[in-house]
């Protein structure tokens, strides 16, 4: 009974849309910032490099580097003071968390960038070029 309860609870504070986004993608993160009346918008962008919780206690981690210092900070994914979360960039990955990059230094933090595979009706039917290389030589020697 008591769980029920805490579940429709949540369903209120539950963000209708999150985007999709998994561990290694490099998002930029805007979060609302309020100074005294006036509210702005400050993005945070890095790479994701742990997911965790459920509900309204999922939670992510981006990582960047600034000044040659890494910066990890710890994002509520429905959180109101998210605008938005944007995906700027897919990494292929073989973990679940991605801690092992806090040790690296300089290139070696790059993560390898995964394709964006389009389904096949959108992609676009090569043109056939017409030949400029051998065989258009090969039939002006024969006319010759």
């Amino acid at each position: 009974m008591s769980q029920q309860i805490l579940s429709l609870v949540e369903q209120s504070s539950l963000k209708p849309e999150v985007p999709k986004f998994e561990i290694g993608d490099t998002v930029d993160v805007h979060t609302r910032i309020l100074e005294g009346d006036k509210e702005r918008i400050q993005i945070f962008n890095g790479v994701v490099i742990a997911r965790s919780g459920s509900g309204t206690r999922e939670m992510f981690v981006v990582r960047r580097i600034v000044a040659g210092e890494g910066v990890e900070r710890k994002f509520p994914v429905h959180s109101p003071r998210i605008a938005t979360i944007e995906v700027k960039r897919k990494a292929v990955v073989r973990r679940a968390k991605l801690y092992f990059l806090r040790d690296r230094v300089g290139k070696a933090v790059r993560l390898k960038e995964r394709r964006m595979e389009q389904p096949v009706s959108d992609q676009p039917k090569a043109a056939k070029k017409k030949g400029k290389g051998r065989s258009r030589r090969r039939k002006q020697k024969q006319d010759a």
